[in-house]
């Protein structure tokens, strides 16, 4: 066929089966071609029936949808796990034998890049206080830390990452990078972990932007947080648990530490938890990739995927194949 790497073709080559099914959410079914055979659509929490499950041969799981043990049991002609979210952590353990699992990266680049920086500027210009007093009609002028002049460390450099650091370009912030290797890329330089020691303690804002694995889990820990310096800031946009919640609790409750946090450990956080009364805490409710822009790019990597299995081409965004 024709067209550019967003125009699905429908034709079959070798090692896909012509009666394969392709399960996809209802909001991305739009974007694939009204006539192509095999589409099924799936939301959150839906499940296959057996003989359903037996035709998959790619299967997109909903946005939403809780991981369950038995969400891929039946699919003996699976070839494509593809997510809608970056991380794949939860995912990763249950991927079939010969079964290759691809990630969204790219697809929530914007949006997290977006809420990351207002978490920064809400936290640093104190905007939940200010909401709390509109809500009392009680005016009173304060002096901030803001974000301009600010030293920022950013603790992971992929896809995300980089679209932080082009966000806060403009804001006046002297920008530091840490990531699992050293390296240069397009924006700059980016030091290995062990330049921790040096840079935490000179950051004036740490953002938390790294995949959750056994090497990053409770990264953030009682050592990392206590080479922060005095009324530093702590954002973390990637996952509840790279953040030692108990370690982060007693530096927040202290009064020496501030954090702004759209993920949490545990998820979803339950009535009660320490971390709902905390101090200096501001939370958001892992809201990260949920925008407008998520269903467009999400239907545009659905449909190169499609094409590319369909058409015998290589997969982009894969992280396991087993």
């Amino acid at each position: 066929g024709t067209g550019g790497p967003d125009t699905l073709h429908a034709g079959n080559s070798l090692g896909v089966a012509v009666q394969s099914t392709i399960v996809v959410p209802s909001y991305i079914r739009p974007a694939l071609p009204a006539d192509l055979p095999n589409v099924l659509v799936l939301d959150e929490e839906q499940r296959l029936t057996p003989e359903q499950a037996a035709t998959v041969g790619f299967y997109v799981r909903p946005y939403y949808q809780a991981m369950g043990a038995e969400e891929f049991a039946g699919m003996a002609g699976l070839q494509v796990i593809q997510t809608l979210t970056a991380g794949v952590d939860d995912v990763r353990p249950h991927v079939p034998a010969g079964v290759t699992l691809c990630n969204a990266a790219g697809v929530h680049d914007a949006a997290t890049a977006e809420l990351t920086v207002g978490l920064m500027i809400a936290a640093q210009r104190a905007f939940g206080v200010y909401w709390e007093r509109q809500r009392e009609q009680h005016w009173q002028h304060d002096f901030n830390q803001g974000l301009a002049d600010s030293r920022v460390l950013i603790v992971g450099a992929g896809h995300i990452g980089k679209a932080i650091v082009r966000r806060l370009l403009p804001f006046e912030v002297q920008i530091d990078r840490v990531a699992r290797t050293a390296r240069t890329d397009e924006l700059g330089p980016v030091r290995d972990m062990a330049a921790l020691q040096t840079l935490l303690p000179q950051a004036d804002i740490v953002v938390i932007i790294v995949p959750h694995s056994e090497s990053t889990h409770h990264l953030v820990n009682s050592t990392f947080l206590g080479l922060m310096k005095d009324g530093a800031l702590l954002v973390n946009t990637a996952r509840g648990k790279v953040v030692d919640t108990d370690a982060l609790l007693r530096e927040l409750n202290s009064g020496r530490l501030r954090a702004a946090l759209d993920v949490q450990d545990p998820e979803p956080l339950p009535a009660g938890h320490p971390l709902w009364s905390a101090q200096n805490l501001l939370i958001t409710p892992h809201i990260g990739g949920d925008t407008a822009a998520f269903i467009p790019r999400a239907q545009r990597l659905v449909v190169r995927q499609v094409n590319a299995w369909l058409t015998g081409r290589p997969l982009d965004n894969v992280v396991a194949s087993r």
